[in-house]
């Protein structure tokens, strides 16, 4: 017979942020729960390593203060972000261009307790505040988004998306980010020197080819919100709800070789009898455990972190490449957004290639030049791939991708979902809720109801 420290309600296959949230929600109600985790650590691809005294992401995910799922996850009470400067930093035709802030008020009922002291002012009704020392790198000049018509379109857009509901962006008819930005009449200068080079950041998708309903999801959660970084590094968020588990409910270092309804096998550690089984792994990993599972399309990213002498721009600004004139799309001094994340008196620049690494010579020549700033004596750290690191959304995209296989057999992540921090977390809430009501147990909270498309 199996021990009895083995046996638990439920069996969850994965402690990423999707698995870690339903384990909340099913202790929550009284469920016995095991999370089993392959890795040594908790977090999955929301992982951090230090080197040096800096704390460096693999994958470099954004976060905004308008997610819903950070207040309503418990485990996260604690968690602090550290917001971008207000707006984005865009670079075109040699220049630094501030662009369009976020609408204070619908922000602020979005935002995180730490953030909503950080409001901005009404979109587009002044320069931002940089400080002393930055104009000459950093003042903001036309914008590359067109005239003052034509940025008075994008304000216009982006207001107006942030006051959708959002059961009404869904209900929108769905096509390629990029046909559905055309349709809107917003000229095509402004989306390639703002919207396109904003949704690579948000979305991996530099080709705008995502299901337009999640990049109107990104949108929004913008326009309300402020993008921003977990202090601490990305696996802060993972390792912080792991933390208010009850104590025993995770376990790191086992791997999981086969699963049914009512059982887990493990390589090392026998067999787990369970009343159900949650599969809350990446795609790949949970298609090989239950082969037939679809494994979506992947967006490739690579993580380039550089330690500089000084600050290559002062405040915590997002730069964003407009001209995709070579292979970093974004870059930030993140050092200045979240100063845990390096040593003392040392900077942290980390740069994002939507693709495979690249050479390093030409990362520093284009971050040179995005910059406007030598970078010859910049010290590599380290250089993150992740072949599969965001799970592709090409339309017909299906944003709530049944959790429940069977009665006792679930699953859960960011593929099932939007593939954001949102959508792995709003996953593992789905999940729950489904187990729960197998179970016959009523929840404490409800599933918001889709809308019939157009």
């Amino acid at each position: 017979m199996p021990e009895p420290a083995h046996h638990a309600d439920v069996v969850i296959v994965g402690a990423g942020a999707a698995g870690l949230s339903a384990a909340h929600r099913l202790t929550s109600a009284g469920v016995t729960t095991l999370v089993l985790e392959a890795a040594p650590c908790v977090g999955g691809r929301m992982s951090t390593e230090k080197v040096d005294g800096f704390r460096l992401d693999r994958i470099g995910q954004l976060l905004t203060t308008s997610y819903p799922e950070l207040r309503r996850t418990p485990g996260l009470d604690s968690l602090v972000l550290r917001p971008f400067a207000p707006g984005l930093l865009v670079h075109s035709e040699g220049r630094h261009h501030r662009a369009t802030e976020p609408v204070p008020g619908r922000s602020a009922r979005g935002a995180l307790t730490t953030a909503r002291a950080l409001a901005s002012a009404p979109l587009g009704s002044r320069p931002p505040r940089t400080p002393a020392g930055a104009a000459a790198r950093s003042a903001p000049r036309t914008a590359p988004l067109g005239g003052a018509l034509d940025q008075a379109r994008l304000a216009g857009a982006l207001a107006r998306i942030a006051a959708t509901p959002v059961q009404r962006l869904l209900a929108r008819p769905e096509l390629p980010a990029g046909d559905a930005l055309s349709a809107r009449g917003l000229p095509s200068r402004t989306i390639a020197g703002f919207l396109r080079p904003l949704l690579s950041a948000l979305l991996c998708d530099p080709g705008l080819t995502t299901s337009s309903r999640c990049a109107d999801l990104a949108l929004h959660a913008f326009a309300r919100g402020r993008l921003c970084l977990p202090e601490g590094g990305a696996e802060v968020l993972p390792e912080r709800l792991a933390a208010a588990l009850p104590p025993g409910t995770v376990r790191t270092g086992v791997r999981v070789t086969s699963v049914s309804t009512t059982s887990v096998t493990t390589a090392e550690h026998g067999e787990f009898p369970c009343r159900a089984v949650l599969l809350a792994t990446d795609a790949r990993a949970a298609s090989e455990l239950l082969p037939g599972l679809r494994v979506p399309p992947f967006h490739e990213v690579t993580v380039v972190h550089h330690a500089a002498p000084e600050p290559p721009l002062d405040g915590p600004a997002l730069l964003l490449d407009a001209d995709r004139a070579g292979p970093v799309a974004h870059t930030a001094v993140v050092s200045q957004v979240d100063p845990s994340r390096a040593p003392a008196g040392r900077v942290l620049v980390s740069s994002t290639v939507l693709g495979p690494p690249p050479d390093q010579r030409t990362v520093l020549a284009h971050l040179a030049a995005l910059y406007g700033t030598a970078t010859h004596r910049w010290e590599p750290l380290a250089v993150h791939h992740t072949r599969e690191a965001v799970p592709a959304m090409p339309p017909p995209h299906d944003l709530r991708r049944p959790v429940r296989l069977l009665s006792g057999l679930y699953v859960c992540g960011d593929h099932r979902d939007t593939s954001t921090v949102q959508g792995a977390l709003h996953s593992g809430r789905r999940a729950a809720h489904a187990v729960l009501t197998d179970f016959g147990i009523a929840p404490s909270y409800t599933e918001e109801p889709l809308p019939v498309a157009a």
